[in-house]
């Protein structure tokens, strides 16, 4: 599949022509979409190879939007990124798309891995620390990685903090090396 440029300029395309009252809900329809599409090489295929008519895939778009109550407009936003072959980019319009949401709203997205399942009043405090670092709201996604043997590792756009004892580990590996 070719690179497709744009990515930035379909996801505010996307913000502005979905109704606003049920914008959230149409994010995540596309992101479900876009991560089949990652998932799944033969649905990537459909829709974005060239196996299937321009006309099979609108079908398949149409069924889609069936299938997951999509409001007529964000239906017509992935038939118009089939049009242009652009589809094949979903996923980073999902991803671009989301990005522009969180900051329409003041909001990141962090995501957050520990070595062991945490209390609720852990969580909340980790949220909290990173609001307070990051001066937005958080919306948090956990997860437990027991390779991390101990400690926690937040990542919050392209900034990672890692206090696992993995990461440590590493650290004072790559110290010892270097002598």
């Amino acid at each position: 599949m070719k690179k497709v440029k744009g990515v930035k300029k379909y996801a505010r395309q996307f913000i502005k022509g979905v109704e606003q009252a049920g914008l959230e809900s149409s994010i995540s329809a596309v992101s479900a979409i876009a991560a089949k599409m990652e998932s799944d090489k033969k649905f990537r295929s459909i829709l974005a190879g060239p196996v299937f008519s321009d006309s099979e895939k609108l079908k398949v778009i149409d069924a889609l939007a069936a299938d997951m109550k999509l409001s007529a407009k964000t239906a017509a936003y992935l038939k118009y990124l089939s049009d242009i072959k652009a589809i094949s980019a979903l996923p980073e319009i999902s991803r671009a798309i989301e990005d522009i949401y969180l900051e329409m709203n003041n909001k990141v997205k962090a995501f957050i891995t520990t070595a062991v399942p945490v209390s609720t009043s852990t969580t909340d405090e980790v949220v909290l620390s990173i609001g307070r670092i990051t001066g937005k709201a958080v919306d948090a996604e956990f997860a437990v990685d027991p390779s991390l043997l101990g400690g926690v590792t937040v990542k919050v756009g392209s900034k990672m903090y890692d206090s696992s004892i993995k990461g440590q580990l590493g650290l004072l590996k790559d110290k010892l090396i270097k002598g």
